[in-house]
């Protein structure tokens, strides 16, 4: 077992352990941390703790002292100079005439480096650009391509149900989310029904995953052959959080459906839910 700290560099980023070399932080501090990208200023997010050393990645770094008024300021003047360097690095875009949007700018707590996020639909030659910015700014130049999500991330926004951003707020990292969730749950997959303003599916088919995958371990699936107390058939419907079955009997395919509770069917041979090759070819690009 090693002691930790928690470090979040970003309001809702990615916690990072550090040694607290003996000393004892509580949350909503901040502390000045030597990272891989240099010397950052981060807020403590989860205080003195043990944890197992294969949750660590060697080496762990040391924190290096508690952020003083110094440290703030050094922080809002870089929060300036991101602002100026954003429209610096616009009027440079549009020089090159290159096909990339710029999203964010953020400078490292010791100005060693500046980083310039930006998103684009294929790989973008930008060595000119990092030239120009370099001879602009006289220190190290990053740029990097993030996806849309990260970009939503960053800017933020309302979501369809009209609360903020899932990922803006709580999510420090993405979850892994799949069309095939979206079928599970009986959802419609029209794009714009299941997709996110990022343009990808939306985030929060992930929370209620696991209770729809045990219910449909538990429920015969549409397509499914049950026996009935009135005879066997197939299952043409069902309500998956009711349990509630519709069933088109073997003896009567021309009657309608017959509804069952889901206890009261003995499954014959069960169905499985696929995805057709024409779903997945309309879908592909929201994964």
């Amino acid at each position: 077992m090693a002691e930790v700290i928690g470090v979040r560099f970003k309001s809702v980023g990615k916690i990072y352990y550090f040694d607290p070399q003996g000393s004892t932080f509580t949350v909503g501090q901040n502390v000045i941390v030597e990272t891989a990208r240099g010397v950052e200023c981060g807020e403590v997010v989860l205080p003195n703790r043990e944890v197992d050393v294969n949750d660590i990645v060697s080496p762990l770094k040391p924190v290096m002292r508690l952020a003083n008024e110094e440290d703030f300021k050094i922080i809002e003047n870089n929060a300036i100079k991101e602002k100026e360097a954003f429209e610096i690095c616009l009027q440079k875009i549009d020089k090159h005439k290159l096909d990339m949007k710029l999203v964010d700018v953020e400078y490292t707590f010791d100005n060693n480096k500046i980083l310039f996020y930006f998103t684009a639909d294929g790989r973008v030659d930008f060595r000119e650009l990092v030239k120009d910015l370099a001879a602009v700014f006289r220190t190290r130049i990053e740029l990097r391509q993030i996806g849309v999500r990260d970009e939503s991330k960053m800017l933020g926004g309302l979501g369809v149900c009209g609360r903020p951003f899932c990922c803006a707020t709580f999510l420090g990292e993405f979850q892994p989310v799949s069309i095939k969730m979206a079928k599970e749950q009986s959802l419609s997959l029209n794009p714009t029904k299941i997709s996110g303003t990022c343009g990808r599916l939306m985030c929060c088919l992930k929370y209620e995953q696991n209770v729809y995958e045990e219910l449909l371990s538990i429920t015969p699936k549409i397509g499914a052959y049950v026996d009935t107390p009135d005879g066997k058939g197939t299952v043409v419907d069902l309500n998956l959080l009711t349990g509630v079955l519709q069933v088109r009997l073997e003896k009567n395919q021309d009657a309608p459906p017959r509804t069952f509770k889901k206890d009261e069917v003995i499954l014959i041979r069960d169905a499985q839910i696929k995805l057709d090759r024409e779903e997945i070819a309309a879908l592909s690009g929201l994964e």
